[in-house]
């Protein structure tokens, strides 16, 4: 055996000083650092099921539900435009006037074809009814009484066709009156009084637009528009009282326009080149306040769960997975980490399928000072929002009592 040697004192010294700082390093690991000053003050929210409503919001243009281009039929010279542009206008209002001048010429000569055609269809009728006696006692020959028989069908062929001419010029005369061919708004004026149009050009005069109700074109892929068809005959899409989906809409202002409208499955067509197809939903319009062109946004209820737990957004991280993750306040008072499931957002809060349950207490502040097992000290986010809100009225009324 070796002799034993003498320990110095300082050789000791060290000797401790090493042993404490490995039994310093092995507790750390075993537990995490309690942060200075007790627990960490954190804000909670205790979840509690809610029901939901889920909306979807569509972009899209407003479109006139029916257009109607209104164009001269007959060749003349405009007279008079009897309407203001802009305006509202009804089936058969007068627009425009043509010279019916010309017209009117060519119906009174085919009346006075009329008329001598009728007169000598008398002539001819008269003398085949005399031959026809005449002929049994061969007064006339049977040549003469087919003459006057077929002088009679001659005659019956011209006041047809003079009537025929009649008519024509009576439709002409017509006309030369432009008439609104359905209910509307009716645009601007493409002629002047004075100017020439032509019939065989189709001279465009004016453009009435039919637009209460109006339309509004939703441009979706063809797997969404299956995907709200499927939603919609689950019967989990909110309907208007004939059954069809309800829809809300937003104006170019942000603004909600105050009719709701239906969703139109009937008037979908595929686009081959992008696979996109233009839902289209009806919202009436009896103030003109939706102009065709304007761009808008649809909003509809696409599902309801009357049971969601709904998580704000401030209180979900992410791991290095990119799963969501959440704090909540485990039954010793401390930090408890949760792997969430979500389906998706509504407003600023996430739709918590797994992972959290009723009457847990979600962390939402301080998220940065906390890991798993580190004690907390919850106080209610809710309770600390309204304290501002209460405190206002108060604040307003300190000016009014110091005047006094």
């Amino acid at each position: 055996m070796h002799p034993s040697l003498p320990l110095k004192p300082g050789s000791c010294l060290l000797s401790l000083a090493a042993v404490l700082v490995l039994l310093a390093t092995g507790c750390s690991r075993q537990a995490p650092p309690r942060p200075p000053g007790g627990p960490v003050q954190v804000d909670v929210v205790t979840l509690s099921p809610s029901p939901v409503a889920f909306t979807r919001e569509l972009p899209g243009r407003t479109a006139a539900r029916r257009i109607a281009q209104v164009r001269a039929r007959v060749s003349g010279i405009v007279l008079k435009r009897l309407f203001t542009e802009g305006s509202e206008v009804k089936t058969g209002d007068v627009l425009y006037e043509i010279d019916p001048a010309p017209y009117e010429a060519v119906l009174a000569r085919a009346r006075a074809e009329l008329q001598r055609a009728e007169a000598n269809l008398v002539s001819v009728k008269l003398q085949a009814e005399r031959f026809k006696p005449l002929v049994a006692s061969n007064a006339v020959s049977r040549q003469q009484y087919d003459d006057a028989v077929a002088a009679m069908g001659v005659g019956e062929a011209a006041v047809a066709a003079a009537k025929a001419a009649v008519q024509t010029a009576e439709i002409d005369v017509g006309y030369t009156k432009v008439l609104s061919p359905i209910d509307g708004r009716i645009g601007l004026a493409e002629v002047t009084e004075g100017a020439y149009v032509q019939a065989g050009q189709a001279t465009l005069l004016a453009t009435v637009q039919q637009i209460d109700p109006i339309y509004v074109n939703l441009v979706q892929p063809s797997s969404e528009v299956a995907r709200i068809r499927h939603e919609f005959e689950e019967g989990r899409m909110k309907r208007d009282s004939q059954g069809q989906p309800e829809v809300t809409l937003l104006t170019e202002a942000g603004t909600e326009y105050p009719v709701r409208g239906r969703l139109e499955f009937s008037d979908i067509t595929v686009d081959r080149s992008t696979g996109s197809v233009t839902l289209r939903a009806l919202f009436p319009n009896p103030e003109s306040r939706l102009l065709p062109g304007t761009f808008v946004r649809a909003r509809f209820e696409e599902g309801f769960n009357p049971q969601a737990l709904l998580v704000p957004q401030q209180g979900v991280t992410r791991n290095y997975r990119g799963d969501p993750t959440a704090y909540v306040v485990a039954a010793n008072g401390t930090a408890e980490l949760r792997t969430l499931q979500t389906s998706r957002a509504y407003r600023d809060q996430w739709v918590v399928e797994s992972g959290l349950s009723a009457g847990d207490r979600v962390i939402v502040s301080n998220l940065q000072r906390i890991r798993p097992g580190v004690p907390v000290q919850p106080g209610d986010a809710a309770a600390k929002q309204s304290a501002p809100a209460e405190k206002q009225p108060a604040a307003a009324k300190q000016p009014a009592d110091s005047n006094r």
